[in-house]
């Protein structure tokens, strides 16, 4: 027998069936590099309508996690889809250089060489923190490139740079002319490891177990022995404590209590005053069994009593007054609220209504400070089980345990926090009407997903002051003067331009170097002020990046969107929401879209101690930058995302699938030439892809635009394994690989394949870019040496409205109903061992109803891959049928016909010398 399998039609590319993702990667970088492809695009971008996506600046102090890496392939996508639509993209990637984090390495380092940090020179401190910033904005522009990230990597943003320190400084100065800024002596959330104040962005809630009191403080101007009784958390918080608070809309009740056993905290027989709808709670929560209730005690009764200090016994010698406060209710405690002014938002209130002495208790390492008796010089820290003691010592705590509860953390410490009343620069809410404005521009802002609005709204709408001082070296100044004799900041405009002048001429480091003679004009005596020396709080250097970034450059007045994850809700998109309506009356933002966080494959949050880390290195190492972006893409990112090694196994199947479909396209397409063939010369087959590739070019068109990534990928890889793989590929292999490259037949299948590829790789490429890249240099080399330079130059298309057709789509679901019903029947004969293939299967069919047009419509023995279709009227037993109707019937046998030896189809009419078929033997013979 002849072997023909040299004049069969063999698919040939160099595109590969292995990826070796890891390894091409980098050649597809240095290739956009080399060949200048991002500035090639912008260019030809000129022209279209600008889409402004700004950039939230990631910290500059570590390697990349995978959260950034979701976050900036996100924004990578989004601009890849709007450059492919003609969109003029301008995104700018950024960096938060200032702050903590860095002021701590930095600290670290002076420290190893034995050196304070107030003992350094406060200029080469700050050039160290920026030199820190600065290496590790180098280190993270490369990790992120790496994910192929499709940007000019020169121009990026810096809040370090002169160009913003300056904006923030203008920005800072515009706040206090137009009375929205003041120095104000308030509690605010206070790092005692940090030793600063932070703002609600900064902080995080964790579970605590604090240790929970029933303290008593006697009442002295009464002839019975009572006291009221308080409940607190925060034990440490007694010693400062100033006076009581109580509540006008709550009942109170004397109660008697009788001894009880041998330790009980009541000396014979006691009476506490507490809420009356408290009482069974206090009873058991202090395990009293023998009480009674007295009486009631009215609201002008409270107020009369006065309370020893329940540590008077070691110098706590003042009178206690007990003052009505809002704040004060009955879900927990007992109705009465001890009052530490300097250490809560309330009891500072109560304070300062009724005029009660503030004097400082704690300092700013935590330390009880010298106005506070017998516990100077303890850490607060340290102090609950020594209070606690005390309170024992002198019979005045009723009962103490453990109290698991959501407590304020540092963000970046992860240190507890607490509240501690200083002097402080806040940013007034309602003043000038800014939670207003802000509330309303809210209500203009597209968010997606939908309910991320009512977070936002609910945050902006109950948030305190923004306190925008911080206590630390590295940073943007607050370059303002204090007026020494009345404490009041200045605020002249004539000072602040010239402040903003030198600043512009020699950096923002002279505010540190210069005395006050050289920024205060000459109508100003230099020693009747102070520089303030706080630094600006880090989420004000960002609220501000729309301006330094997109204002000053005359790119935009407003973004069109800000992406970052589901917790910028309390920080950066809230602070540039304040920031901009604040100073222009307006949101920096048309469209917000957030996305969750990266989690394991159990719902926890990475980290090291856990041992569950994935870093995006480990993915890109053994996967591929592909994979990974694959990962983003076909996740819900709206929610928090899971990973694990096993999810990623899954995303590299899909990528198969779809670069085993290009390898296809790319190996069938050898030598072909396109030609625009008329509509009329596809068969229903060709008719059938064009018509998926007109609607799915529509759809993921739509769903790009609406940042449905996960549903544009799987409708991407379903159309690769259903209609391409399982349908057109299957059917048409026969045809591509045996039938003359010049019938009509070919011609239309490769047109088809062209048109295809040309879809595929724009549907992509947003989204795996280095694969993308790969096929495109193939087809170039291989088929179209006249295509774009590169794919990612590509502009969407709009296809033929004649592909568009509804009834191919209806013809081809009664055609697949009959593949179907073949396929499960040829099964159940190959299980059986009936035959081997359906190439052997002599095909019976019965059709009736609407099934019957289908007979002239297309080739049933193309489409089941079968060697013969007969057509019948009548049925006997051996026909099977669907389950839900009769309307198609089938019977296979086995074919009696005879093997071509080059297509391998059971045929019978055949030369009778070489036994091919009538088809093969023409194609040889041409």
């Amino acid at each position: 027998m002849t072997d023909y399998s040299s004049t069969i039609n063999l698919p040939s590319t160099k595109f590969s069936m292995k990826a070796n993702l890891s390894q091409k990667e980098t050649v597809w970088m240095k290739f956009w590099d080399e060949k200048k492809i991002f500035d090639k695009l912008k260019n030809q971008s000129t022209e279209f309508p600008k889409y402004v996506l700004h950039d939230g600046p990631p910290y500059a102090n570590g390697d990349l996690h995978l959260g950034h890496a979701l976050n900036k392939i996100l924004k990578d996508i989004i601009c890849r889809v709007r450059f492919q639509y003609k969109y003029n993209v301008h995104y700018v990637p950024g960096w938060d250089c200032h702050g903590l984090p860095i002021e701590w390495k930095v600290e670290e380092k002076f420290r190893k060489a034995g050196k304070d940090k107030t003992n350094v020179n406060v200029v080469n401190f700050r050039t160290e923190c920026r030199k820190f910033a600065d290496k590790w904005v180098g280190i993270q522009k490369e990790q992120f490139s790496r994910f192929g990230i499709h940007i000019d990597w020169n121009e990026i943003y810096k809040t370090m740079n002169k160009s913003a320190e300056i904006s923030i400084v203008k920005e800072l100065l515009k706040f206090l002319e137009t009375g929205q800024l003041y120095l104000g002596f308030k509690p605010v959330m206070w790092s005692v490891v940090e030793q600063t104040a932070l703002a609600e962005a900064e902080i995080e809630y964790k579970e605590k177990i604090s240790k929970a009191i029933y303290v008593k403080f006697p009442i002295i101007n009464s002839k019975e022995s009572k006291s009221i009784v308080i409940w607190t958390t925060t034990p440490w918080t007694i010693p400062c404590n100033r006076a009581i608070a109580f509540s006008e809309k709550l009942d109170y009740v004397e109660l008697s209590i009788s001894q009880n056993n041998s330790d009980s905290k009541f000396e014979k027989e006691e009476a506490v005053i507490i809420c009356k709808s408290l009482v069974g709670d206090f009873l058991k929560k202090n395990n009293i069994q023998n009480s009674k209730i007295i009486r009631d005690v009215k609201y002008d009764e409270i107020l009369s009593f006065n309370c020893e200090h329940p540590l008077a016994a070691i110098g706590f010698e003042f009178k206690i007054k007990i003052f009505p406060s809002s704040h004060v209710t009955d879900e927990a405690g007992t109705g009465f609220v001890h009052i530490a002014p300097n250490h809560g938002l309330e009891d500072f209130e109560v304070g300062k209504t009724f005029e009660l002495k503030n004097i400082p208790t704690v300092d700013e390492n935590g330390i009880y400070t010298k106005n506070i008796n017998f516990f100077n010089k303890t850490h607060i820290f340290k102090a609950d089980e020594l209070v606690v003691q005390k309170l024992k010592d002198y019979n005045n705590l009723l009962s103490e345990s453990d109290y698991n509860h959501s407590y304020p953390h540092s963000w970046r410490s992860k240190a507890p926090l607490i509240y501690r009343a200083t002097s402080q620069w806040f940013i007034s809410m309602e003043s000038k009407g800014l939670r207003r404005k802000a509330l309303s521009e809210i209500d203009k802002v597209k968010w997606i997903p939908d309910g991320s609005k009512n977070r936002i709204y609910s945050m902006v709408k109950e948030r305190p002051d923004w306190c925008i001082s911080r206590q630390r070296f590295w940073g943007v100044p607050i370059t303002i003067f204090i007026n020494k004799n009345s404490g009041s900041p200045l605020i002249d405009k004539k000072v602040n331009d010239k402040i903003i002048n030198i600043i512009e001429k020699e950096g923002i480091e002279c505010w540190f170097t210069k005395p006050n003679s050289y920024f205060l004009p000459n109508d100003y005596v230099p020693s009747d002020y102070e520089k303030v020396n706080s630094i600006l709080d880090v989420w004000f250097d960002s609220g501000s990046s729309h301006v330094y970034v997109l204002k000053d450059n005359n790119i935009s007045s407003k973004a069109d969107l800000y992406v970052e994850g589901t917790d910028q809700h309390r920080g950066w998109f809230q602070t540039s929401l304040l920031e901009s309506c604040a100073n222009y009356g307006e949101s920096p933002y048309k469209a917000v879209l957030t996305h969750g966080f990266v989690i394991d494959e159990k719902g926890k949050k990475m980290s090291k101690s856990l041992g569950n880390v994935i870093s995006p290195d480990d993915v890109i190492k053994k996967y591929g930058a592909d994979i990974l972006r694959i990962w983003v893409a076909n996740s819900n990112f709206n929610e928090d995302i899971k990973i694990s090694f096993e999810n990623l196994e899954r995303q590299s199947e899909s990528y198969r699938k779809i670069r085993n479909t290009l390898r296809f396209i790319l190996g069938n397409m050898k030598n072909f030439k396109k030609k625009n063939e008329h509509y009329k010369s596809f068969d229903n087959l060709d008719k059938l892809i064009l018509n998926k590739l007109f609607s799915k070019n529509e759809e993921i068109e739509k769903l790009y635009k609406n940042f449905n990534f996960n549903r544009v990928f799987q409708i991407i890889v379903g159309f690769c394994s259903q209609e391409l793989s399982a349908i057109f590929f299957d059917i048409r292999k026969d045809s591509l690989y045996c039938d003359s490259p010049e019938s009509l037949k070919v011609k239309c299948s490769k047109t088809v394949l062209w048109h295809t590829f040309n879809c595929l790789i724009r549907w992509i490429s947003p989204i795996i870019p280095f694969t993308a890249e790969e096929a495109w240099q193939s087809w170039r080399e291989e088929i179209d040496e006249e295509a774009e330079e590169s794919c990612h130059l590509l502009k969407s298309l709009d296809l033929p409205s004649v592909w568009k057709n509804n009834e191919i789509d209806l013809l081809w679901n009664k055609i697949l109903i009959i593949k179907d019903l073949f396929s499960s029947i040829v099964e159940n004969k190959r299980n059986n061992g009936e035959i081997k293939s359906s190439l052997e299967a002599e095909v019976f069919i019965c059709l009736k109803n609407e099934f019957i047009t289908i007979k002239n419509k297309v080739d049933l023995s193309e489409i089941l891959i079968s060697s013969h279709v007969h057509f019948v009227d009548e049925v006997d037993e051996k026909f099977e049928s669907m389950e839900s109707s009769n309307e198609v019937q089938i019977k296979v046998n086995k074919s009696r016909a005879n093997k071509c030896p080059r297509c391998w189809r059971y045929l019978e009419e055949q030369d009778i010398k070489s036994y091919l078929c009538k088809r093969c033997e023409s194609v040889l013979n041409d």
